[in-house]
């Protein structure tokens, strides 16, 4: 960031509202993003969780854990710019959305899937009138336009900063019928991540727990839950 240096040079962070949203300030003085854009943010919440970043930062500056200002950064220097390519991105999620695709065997994982992800996709379709077909075995077969269209109009009504973190719900999920679920209410982030490895859980099951693979998805669940945390903010 352009007013980051190697070692905290503030005493106090905080944050005053600035036309119709907040800004955080260091010593009194705004902050700026990578691209010298002013951070301004919707929410006076999000303000003061990226302050808190700010505040607990000791003689070193470490961006590894400030979360938060990474992606509000994202959102004013990459969403905000290219907002429909973005939403229109994570719109074509929906014509292969995870929840769609299901194993052709064994038949307990194949019970699984459809106990588990068909209850989802009917909520889609009484919430949205956006009714996805699962289909068995991984080729790609086109969904309905018409309810394409509908769960795109949801991605596209995201405002810039929800849109950033939604982008990170789900492309970690690999759903798009996921990540308007945690939005909307209709699971928590941490059931619909459990939603998500469903095949990774029975995988698991099977042979055993891969030390290695087991550290990547907790940090990807810390991203994912982060992703609901901030939408949460960004829009409260």
């Amino acid at each position: 960031m352009s007013e980051w240096a190697p070692k905290r040079f503030w005493k106090e962070a905080d944050v005053k509202p600035e036309g119709e949203g907040w800004t955080v300030t260091l010593d009194g003085r705004g902050i700026k993003t990578p691209a010298k854009t002013a951070l301004a943010v919707p929410t006076e919440a999000l303000a003061r969780a990226i302050a808190e970043e700010w505040q607990a930062q000791e003689e070193m500056i470490d961006p590894g854990t400030m979360p938060f200002t990474r992606m509000a950064n994202s959102a004013l220097d990459k969403v905000l710019p290219q907002r429909a390519a973005v939403a229109e991105m994570l719109a074509a999620y929906g014509d292969s959305d995870l929840l769609c695709y299901r194993a052709e065997a064994p038949d307990e994982l194949v019970a699984r899937q459809a106990e588990r992800w068909d209850p989802l996709l009917v909520w889609a379709d009484e919430m949205f009138g956006a009714r996805l077909a699962p289909r068995a075995g991984v080729m790609h077969a086109a969904q309905d336009t018409a309810a394409l269209d509908r769960l795109a109009r949801e991605v596209q009504a995201q405002p810039p900063f929800a849109l950033a973190a939604f982008h990170d719900l789900v492309a970690i999920s690999g759903s798009l019928v996921l990540a308007l679920a945690v939005i909307h209410g209709a699971r928590s982030p941490a059931e619909a991540w459990d939603l998500s490895r469903l095949d990774e859980s029975w995988q698991e099951e099977q042979w055993g727990v891969d030390e290695e693979a087991a550290e990547a998805a907790a940090l990807k669940r810390a991203e994912f839950l982060h992703a609901a945390h901030f939408h949460t903010l960004s829009t409260a």
